[in-house]
């Protein structure tokens, strides 16, 4: 079985984007403490998943080959094959990627079975909720930023009670802290 990876920035209060969609509370620059983690995570990841709405962006950014980020990250990003989860996309508009709709505990579960090695997600918001909700992860790994925001899209749904075991916690020059938990399973 495949591993299911969770990437997420959040506040320190636990939101992935603020009332309107606001990221205005991430920190950057990152430092290389922190891009090197990053690198450790994703060298095993052979596939990413993206909700719809993520993809629209996240596909064409680093398509358009972003500034700021080293080439080797640009080529990963456009390079590696990504699953965009849809019900009301058919086919994709991107390169490398793929849709999927239907059962989403069906899909990450065909993903998981076939051959190959981790799986990552970035979300966004209501794909990562869903997956939290339905128990569908086997790592998660909040980026932690050094900012509250009061209000916004939570990175766990209400009600979404899961008990979690703590991995390891990584403070990072620029102030982010990586908490890497797995679920606990009973």
């Amino acid at each position: 079985m495949r591993t299911f990876k969770l990437q997420v920035q959040t506040t320190v209060d636990g939101y992935m984007a603020g009332p309107n969609g606001e990221m205005d509370w991430m920190t950057f620059p990152w430092t290389d403490d922190i891009s090197a983690y990053i690198d450790a995570l994703t060298e095993p990841v052979d596939c990413i998943v993206l909700g719809r709405h993520l993809a629209e962006g996240f596909i064409p950014t680093w398509a358009a080959q972003p500034e700021g980020e080293t080439q080797e990250s640009i080529d990963w990003m456009n390079n590696t094959p990504k699953v965009v989860i849809s019900n009301s996309l058919t086919e994709s508009p991107w390169d490398n990627a793929v849709v999927a709709g239907g059962d989403l505990a069906e899909t990450v579960n065909k993903l998981k079975a076939q051959p190959g090695g981790d799986i990552i997600t970035y979300g966004g918001g209501t794909l990562v909720s869903d997956l939290i909700a339905k128990g569908l992860l086997d790592e998660l790994h909040l980026f932690v930023n050094p900012t509250a925001i009061g209000a916004g899209m939570p990175v766990f749904p209400a009600g979404a009670y899961q008990r979690l075991r703590l991995v390891t916690a990584r403070p990072f020059d620029c102030g982010i802290t990586a908490l890497h938990f797995e679920p606990k399973l009973s």
